[in-house]
């Protein structure tokens, strides 16, 4: 077998949102339609023009990290390591030792993940409290890389290992990054994924000045959508060279076979067909895939007007007639939007379609758009026989990234 003829299988999977903290929870509520999107109970809402988040609620670090550990990790690192202590357990219930992989040929590829309630909170005590000195480990729980850092020394992956910065398309660019390392013969196992904890004063108050955030819930592909909405969490995939997945009798989840990525070289915000479009075809290349053979797609559906206009555009335009027998569903109708975190748990949402054949519901959707006049799953979740899906993730900034999968076989 040659490099480039490598299998990535799926064998782990864990996850921490506004609907579940953990993976099998988590797709319960998605598929009994639940929406995570509620007013928040973290954070004062008299100077925001919306309280409305999907937040992770009753979570409790204490009750994950002993108290020498716990002053290291921002949030944004809890969630990251729950999800993939979750993942780990069930792809090596024995622990990473027992799978036999070189620790040199196993990494971490995670989506960037900066501690912001660290930096929240560091701001308020150095100009609105003015104090002279901050926390010792405020670099440490801020920084980009604390995620992927703190999985890698859980887990003691010596291997290739990093953290991917594009937007709401981070956590995917990781996990097709990971899979095309495996494939390529540079690693044998992979942690990757993302996690996002965002969900403070100032952030929020950011993308208020935006003006895209949604004043009640969010309705993907529907006429009357008001905006996103957003969120927070982690999702966590463990992926592994097939053979060796398969000779140690591994569960493999689902099986991933493209990967495409491509620039906007556009607007800073706006999205753009074309380049959703390259990107999707990038995939199915990657892929070795027939538009055809593809039956779902998780879109990256923010309940924007112009995303998910120019999302179904794409769809059109790589799928032709097509695109008129897929399903297509936004989770973030559910999960809201978890920014770095969105498109992991889209993708952990996706292999579990592909794994149980069903396509989750977009929940929310009320008015059909002439604009947006594909299948979106409206409301409530259908049994499917999916063999091959698409997540799509599309990023301000003009970054796209697009995994296939496959149901195992």
């Amino acid at each position: 077998m040659t490099l480039a003829e490598r299998r990535v299988a799926v064998t782990g999977l864990g996850a921490i949102a506004a609907l579940g903290h953990d993976a099998p929870s988590l797709w319960q509520a998605l598929i009994s339609g639940e929406c995570g999107i509620r007013p928040s109970a973290n954070i004062a809402g008299n100077r925001l023009t919306s309280r409305t988040v999907a937040e992770v609620q009753g979570f409790d670090p204490a009750v994950h990290f002993d108290a020498r550990r716990l002053p290291m990790l921002d949030r944004t690192s809890q969630f990251a390591l729950v999800a993939a202590r979750e993942a780990i357990a069930q792809a090596a219930p024995d622990g990473i030792d027992g799978i036999g992989v070189d620790p040199r040929k196993a990494g971490v590829v995670f989506g960037a993940g900066l501690g912001m309630h660290t930096l929240d909170s560091a701001y308020q005590a150095l100009y609105g409290d003015g104090l002279s000195r901050l926390h010792p480990f405020t670099v440490p729980r801020i920084m980009p890389n604390a995620p992927a850092s703190h999985i890698s020394i859980d887990f003691g992956m010596r291997g290739p290992s990093f953290a991917t910065a594009t937007a709401c398309a981070s956590s995917t660019h990781a996990i097709g990054l990971a899979f095309h390392m495996i494939r390529a013969g540079l690693l044998d196992l992979a942690i990757t994924g993302g996690s996002d904890a965002s969900l403070t004063f100032g952030h929020l108050r950011a993308w208020d000045a935006l003006r895209v955030l949604s004043p009640d819930t969010c309705r993907p592909f529907s006429k009357d959508r008001t905006g996103l909405v957003l969120g927070e969490g982690a999702a966590v995939l463990v992926l592994e060279e097939w053979e060796r997945a398969s000779a140690r009798g591994a569960m493999i989840h689902a099986e991933i076979v493209g990967f495409g990525m491509s620039a906007d070289a556009g607007d800073i915000t706006a999205p753009d067909e074309a380049g959703a479009a390259q990107a999707i075809d990038a995939a199915l290349d990657d892929a070795g895939l027939n538009p055809t053979g593809v039956q779902y797609v998780n879109a990256h559906g923010t309940g924007t007007r112009l995303n998910d206009r120019s999302e179904t555009a794409a769809l059109k335009r790589v799928f032709g007639d097509h695109s008129r027998l897929l399903a297509m569903s936004s989770t973030k109708s559910m999960l809201g939007h978890c920014l770095n975190a969105g498109g992991a748990l889209e993708a952990l949402a996706t292999i579990l379609s592909l794994r149980e054949g069903i396509a989750p519901p977009t929940v929310g959707y009320r008015v059909p758009d002439p604009e947006c006049d594909l299948d979106c799953v409206p409301n409530t979740a259908r049994r499917l026989a999916i063999d091959v899906a698409l997540s799509n993730s599309f990023a301000f900034g003009g970054f796209n990234a697009v995994l296939a999968l496959r149901q195992t076989r």
